[in-house]
């Protein structure tokens, strides 16, 4: 357990305390939790790739707390009115379809693409769109639309890219081997 996959973990452990304070209510300290994962999720990649500490397990758990917590603040937004269902299941269908689409070529030994900028913006656009979610911000669902508008857009560059990298014929990329 090295300090990256620790930052991780912790996120898993923020899932629970999230629910428990939205539940409750308490939105500033419930979008703090969420702002807190998004912190730890910078800083476990930062740290993981400045100093060697890349792991099979980090790559595995990192994107998994990513998306079980993100999945969690739709679910809680949608439930509390929030959010719209069309918005809700817009970003549903299209995180399933990265999980399901990356898992089943995963499995087919096909090589993955790693994250790239289009992808990390689309995940600071949603975190901005959460945080005007939650403060009830009057252009919110517009701007989360442009949001999922641009995941869709980055989906279909990561869909392009795969297939030009499975195209090559290269060999399926092997995590390190260091746990």
């Amino acid at each position: 357990m090295n300090l990256p996959n620790l930052l991780t973990s912790l996120r898993f452990v923020m899932i629970p305390f999230y629910v428990a304070v939205f539940a409750k209510g308490h939105l500033i300290p419930a979008f703090l939790v969420v702002a807190l994962a998004g912190v730890t999720d910078v800083l476990d990649g930062y740290i993981a790739r400045r100093s060697g500490q890349v792991t099979a397990i980090g790559m595995m758990l990192d994107p998994l707390a990513d998306k079980l917590m993100f999945i969690t603040v739709i679910i809680s937004l949608l439930a509390a009115d929030f959010l719209s269902w069309a918005a809700a299941g817009a970003i549903f269908l299209r995180d399933l379809g990265m999980i399901a689409g990356g898992l089943f070529f995963h499995f087919r030994g096909k090589q993955t693409v790693p994250a790239n900028w289009m992808g990390k913006l689309t995940t600071v656009l949603f975190y901005i769109g959460i945080m005007l979610v939650f403060f009830k911000a009057p252009f919110a669902e517009l701007y989360l639309w442009g949001a999922i508008a641009f995941s869709f857009i980055t989906s279909i560059m990561y869909i392009l890219m795969f297939k030009a990298l499975n195209k090559k014929g290269l060999p399926k990329q092997q995590p390190p081997a260091t746990l």
